[in-house]
């Protein structure tokens, strides 16, 4: 690989197949470039099977573990249908064995101490030593109650707030997992799920020079409207 490439982080693709194609028409990425993918690679969109491929085809491509793929995994370790939800048979009829084979190599967090930064798919609970977190923390986290010091999936913390907000860095972390309208960015952080499945737009950052590039979603797949903000931003 060479050392002067673009390291570029790629937000939840979620099975969105024409749009990642796109996207990286629009970075026009080379081999050169290093991508780092930050999970939800799959499910709720309608090509999970080709993201895969696309993404097994990228040279010296990376992928973080998210949520989706977490509860699969488990669903396939040990058949408990409590793993699943009915948007998941789809998916699970595309994939097949060398594509989970290729999931299971997702990494929990993407460490890049050249430019003082982790990638993690959920994020990391404020006021704590990042390198404490358990892996489903890392990969299902949203929010985080300054008060209480809860913290979990918004349905679980209500009063929570998204976690980013309280985060005290360094390092800088990128995440993705808690979809709006709009990256979300802050001194120490920022989120690039913009709800590409949900009609929104897949997003794109350049980790070094910190600017990003999106397109537009060419259908939502999910019936519902990507969320306007995240929890707790005015």
């Amino acid at each position: 690989m060479v050392a002067d490439g673009r390291k570029i982080a790629i937000g939840d693709v979620h099975g969105c197949g024409r749009e990642l194609d796109r996207l990286l028409r629009e970075l026009a990425v080379t081999d050169q470039d290093r991508l780092f993918f930050l999970g939800d690679l799959i499910n709720r969109g309608p090509e999970s099977r080709r993201v895969v491929q696309r993404v097994r085809e990228l040279p010296g491509a990376r992928w973080l573990i998210g949520n989706h793929e977490w509860r699969l995994l488990a669903y396939r370790r040990t058949g408990l249908a409590d793993y699943i939800r009915e948007q998941d048979r789809d998916t699970l009829a595309q994939l097949q064995a060398d594509d989970w084979a290729f999931i299971e190599q997702g990494e929990p967090f993407i460490e890049l101490p050249e430019l003082n930064m982790v990638l993690v798919h959920g994020g990391f609970v404020p006021n704590r030593p990042w390198r404490t977190a358990e892996v489903e923390t890392m990969v299902d986290l949203q929010v985080f109650d300054p008060a209480s010091g809860a913290y979990g999936r918004l349905g679980r913390v209500p009063q929570g707030r998204f976690w980013l907000h309280d985060w005290q860095g360094p390092p800088f972390v990128v995440c993705g997992h808690t979809p709006a309208t709009d990256v979300f960015a802050t001194e120490w952080g920022c989120c690039l799920d913009t709800g590409c499945v949900y009609g929104g737009h897949l997003t794109a950052m350049d980790l070094d020079k910190k600017t990003w590039c999106q397109v537009e979603a060419y259908a939502n797949y999910v019936g519902r409207p990507v969320p306007r903000q995240r929890p707790g931003q005015v």
